[in-house]
């Protein structure tokens, strides 16, 4: 959505976008690409992006930049916080 808006906004022709995401549980030392090393095991999300339209490289290189700064990849490599509350209703 995010590269759809600012493909939109500076009129490129930008036909589609697909994302394809695969998640996995890998031990750190197994992840070249990981900065963090450190913990026995972590959480890796690969994100395959394809995009289609008349687009030069500069705006190939551009989308990509503005998908590593979307809301939910900035969410999710800020590693998030979560609350979880539990209620109980008897009945």
């Amino acid at each position: 959505m995010t590269l759809r808006l600012y493909a939109d906004r500076k009129e490129w022709d930008l036909r589609a976008v697909k994302v394809e995401l695969s998640h996995e549980r890998v031990h750190a030392r197994d992840c070249a690409e990981c900065e963090d090393q450190s913990k026995s095991k972590i959480d890796l999300i690969r994100r395959y992006i394809v995009v289609t339209g008349a687009l030069d490289a500069a705006q190939r290189k551009r989308l990509l930049q503005i998908a590593e700064r979307c809301p939910v990849h900035r969410t999710l490599d800020g590693g998030p916080t979560i609350l979880t509350e539990l209620d109980v209703v008897s009945g």
